[in-house]
């Protein structure tokens, strides 16, 4: 029963598959809850699933703060973008200094740091706070991502510790810093979800078309393969994906599929922050473009009529290459952590995040997408040298990518023979390739700018800078 008197601990706007769910989660640990969607079959919705649980549903925003205990909490799970903008106009009227708003959305984190500073002159403190998990994490444990004023963050981080996933007792959030930090470490997560989405969807076509392997066989191995090193959340759905059956076409439902890929914007953003920061990601950037080319399906169709190549045909060893495909995937995968916290680490300097990428990895272990056994070497790493520049230079993950590089090697050469592509197994070894090379050749790029633009150019045998006529005798 209500009392006159508000009691609920965080109210939440925004009552979709997320938003539901995770003010669900909250109810179930014991917190009271209040929730309101502009749309009121979903405020019915919430209360019909709520059934005895300390849950109040709100027709409008004016009556979602009145359930509210001070200083108030609101957490908002709506799309990114205009939709926050105009949900904090609504709420302003109705708050006072001191109240909370926290953006738990995949907003871009520059339109974050600009809502912090509106907010803070009107004396409201704003938490971006990346969450990752789905549907499922939101219910059950998401990996919790909090970026904004400590003191902020304090008022809820009991609540946030109770409802995020557990790794040995342990809650996968932790406050990572000011300003918009919540949001671009959610961002980046999203960069590498996309590049490990494209590494697996690789070794599906590769086992496809280059092996012949059927729905079911295909899921035989991604289920071994997740017993393993490779053991991660996206391994294990995977699995389970090969096996659905559609109950319309009674097929496997994988196969009913369009081969055209969607994507929300947060791989983009990352390419682009990265591009900003000069930071190299490009199995992340390959991902990204590759998700781009896929749209392209009519052009594609043509293209293979005009571009015809005989039916894909492997003749070797199926079990070894299996193996050496498993081993590749495992390099690749380590290297796009690299690349990953390699941009975290620059954009932590960059916008005085301050960031502690240990803590990073920690909260990744459960919860989020991107969750994988590697993480725990991946925290050992941030552990032993706190300002390590690249996981790569680690000494344990790089023994470990020595062992697997020459099956990545194998696997890109054996496949491209094939016409089959795998550019993010591709451009993974020339990442590696590139970052192990003490001498590029970019000192002819550099003569090339100078030559064409007289951009001048440094020397190996003295400091300066130069410019050379070139076309003189």
């Amino acid at each position: 029963m209500m009392t006159d008197k508000p009691q609920c601990e965080i109210g939440m706007i925004g009552l979709g598959v997320m938003g539901r769910n995770l003010l669900l989660n909250m109810a179930d640990h014991g917190f009271s809850v209040a929730g309101y969607d502009n749309d009121l079959a979903k405020v019915n919705n919430l209360r019909q699933e709520a059934q005895a649980r300390d849950v109040h549903g709100a027709e409008d925003i004016k009556t979602l703060i009145g359930l509210l205990r001070c200083p108030r909490a609101i957490v908002l799970l709506v799309p990114a973008g205009p939709p926050v903008d105009a949900v904090i106009k609504e709420l302003l009227p109705y708050l006072q200094t001191g109240d909370i708003i926290i953006d738990s959305g995949n907003s871009y984190f520059k339109d974050t740091d600009i809502r912090a500073h509106h907010l803070t002159e009107q004396g409201i403190q704003f938490l971006g706070v990346g969450i990752s998990g789905g549907e499922e994490g939101a219910r059950r444990g998401p990996s919790i991502m909090p970026g904004g004023p400590k003191e902020a963050y304090e008022r809820v981080q009991h609540v946030f510790e109770a409802v995020a996933a557990k790794v040995n007792n342990e809650p996968c959030v932790a406050y990572l810093g000011s300003g918009s930090v919540g949001h671009y470490v959610k961002m980046v997560h999203n960069g590498i979800e996309y590049a490990m989405m494209q590494l697996i969807a690789e070794t599906y076509d590769v086992m496809k078309r280059g092996l012949g392997l059927d729905d079911s066989q295909l899921s035989t191995i991604y289920s071994e393969w997740n017993q393993g090193e490779l053991n991660s959340y996206l391994l294990e759905i995977t699995s389970h994906i090969f096996s659905k059956i559609d109950e319309k076409s009674k097929k496997s439902l994988i196969d009913e599929i369009l081969p055209v890929a969607k994507q929300t914007g947060t791989g983009m953003w990352t390419s682009q922050s990265a591009m900003e920061l000069q930071v190299p990601i490009p199995t992340i950037d390959l991902a990204v473009a590759m998700r781009d080319l896929s749209v392209f399906i009519t052009e594609r169709e043509q293209a293979s009529k005009i571009y015809q190549l005989p039916q894909p045909r492997f003749t070797a060893d199926k079990k070894a290459f299996l193996s050496q495909l498993r081993h590749a995937l495992f390099a690749a995968m380590i290297i796009t952590y690299a690349q990953g916290m390699a941009l975290l680490r620059i954009a932590s300097d960059k916008y005085e995040y301050h960031l502690d990428l240990e803590t990073v990895s920690r909260i990744w272990r459960g919860g989020c997408i991107i969750r994988a056994t590697l993480l725990e070497d991946i925290c050992a790493a941030f552990h032993a040298q706190k300002d390590l520049s690249n996981l790569l230079l680690d000494l344990n993950l790089s023994h470990q990518l020595i062992a697997h590089q020459e099956h990545l090697r194998q696997i890109v050469g054996q496949v491209s023979q094939l016409g089959i592509p795998i550019p993010g197994f591709m451009v993974s070894l020339s990442y590696l390739d590139a970052y192990r090379s003490a001498w590029l050749p970019d000192n002819l790029i550099q003569a090339q700018r100078d030559y064409f633009g007289a951009h001048t150019y440094e020397r190996i045998d003295s400091k300066g800078t130069y410019h050379t006529e070139w076309e003189k005798i």
